[in-house]
């Protein structure tokens, strides 16, 4: 008898640790939220909660400038914090740690400007492939994902034998072919800087064999890309405060052809928004999530304006969960995360 009473005891207080272990664990996982939600279609509701707000799972103001989310699996995110040469990680139970340094410039000459990394992205056989600002070329890390170290082989870094401005964003098609723009960001000078050696700013091709074709030289400062699930229509923002655009082009498997406008910010208020279209991502439904001025614009495949995430600060880029059930966004000196539908 006393037997079976101090099992059951024993019992009772494992239960209660578990439940107390499990309160405080929840407690440590709740965040700051902030934003909302603009609706301007219902369609936006099979896509997020129009209550739904932007949980902020990492900041620090010793970021400077945040870009570059990637999923690298189902618990970990990793982004760049482009002029402080860094990758960082970040998991829910271990919170932000440095990934990788030396990100985007490896020289030991020193120099300004945003010099890291900024697109992030994995190539078909799981590798990470990194914009990289301040070498100016197309990198891949010459490391596992679980063990990442600065050693890259360049994939792209001249066309017609002049240099690349500063690799910004990139994406792979389902064709394993590796998609890029290039504005001068990354230049500390900018469109001004003596080392800029390529008069136009460009999206361009590096295909399996490394060959590399110039898709667009028309675009002012092209920046986010991204291709629709079917491959055959493509995507690129257009960072101009002039001429702030997403444009869209179809892809025959050779060149981008037909480029139209997808959706235009021209004439809107500069004073009261801060930030220009950025870095995209698009569903497996055909839905658009691309930063711009005011957050996170949700369109549908069309081009129609369905929502907005509304932020206060600049949001630079987007990432999609595996599942797509949230969103994560780069925010200046914060990391969101959004749950969707």
């Amino acid at each position: 008898m006393q037997s079976s009473l101090f099992k059951t005891l024993v019992c009772l207080l494992f239960l209660y640790s578990c439940k107390n272990n499990t309160q405080i664990e929840t407690k440590q996982k709740s965040y700051s939220t902030i934003g909302s939600i603009e609706k301007y279609d219902d369609a936006l509701n099979q896509i997020i909660n129009d209550s739904a707000k932007a949980e902020i799972i990492s900041h620090s103001d010793g970021y400077q400038w945040t870009e570059g989310p990637l999923m690298i699996d189902d618990t970990t995110l990793i982004f760049s914090d482009v002029p402080n040469n860094i990758v960082h990680r970040w998991t829910e139970n271990s919170g932000t740690t440095i990934y990788l340094k030396q990100s985007g410039y490896t020289d030991t000459i020193s120099r300004g400007g945003e010099m890291g990394s900024n697109g992030l992205t994995l190539n078909p056989e799981g590798k990470l492939v990194l914009c990289q600002h301040g070498d100016r070329r197309m990198a891949l890390m010459n490391a596992d994902l679980s063990n990442p170290k600065a050693e890259y082989a360049t994939l792209a870094d001249k066309y017609n034998g002049k240099k690349f401005n500063s690799p910004n964003d990139a994406v792979y098609n389902s064709n394993g072919d590796l998609f890029f723009t290039d504005p001068p960001y990354g230049l500390p000078k900018q469109m001004e800087d003596p080392t800029k050696e390529t008069p136009f700013q460009g999206v361009y091709k590096v295909s399996k064999d490394g060959s590399v074709t110039l898709m667009i030289d028309t675009l002012t400062r092209p920046n986010g890309i991204a291709f629709f699930p079917d491959g055959k229509k493509v995507i690129v923002a257009n960072s101009d405060h002039d001429k702030p655009i997403w444009y869209s082009y179809e892809y025959d498997g050779t060149k981008f052809t037909n480029g139209k406008i997808f959706f235009s910010l021209q004439g809107y208020d500069r004073e009261k928004l801060s930030g220009l279209p950025d870095g995209l991502k698009i569903d497996g439904n055909g839905n658009v999530f691309a930063s711009g001025p005011g957050g996170i614009y949700i369109f549908n495949k069309e081009g129609k304006k369905l929502g907005l995430i509304a932020l206060e600060n600049p949001s630079s880029n987007c990432e999609l969960s595996k599942d797509e059930k949230s969103l994560y966004v780069t925010n200046n000196k914060e990391i969101l995360r959004i749950k969707l539908r």
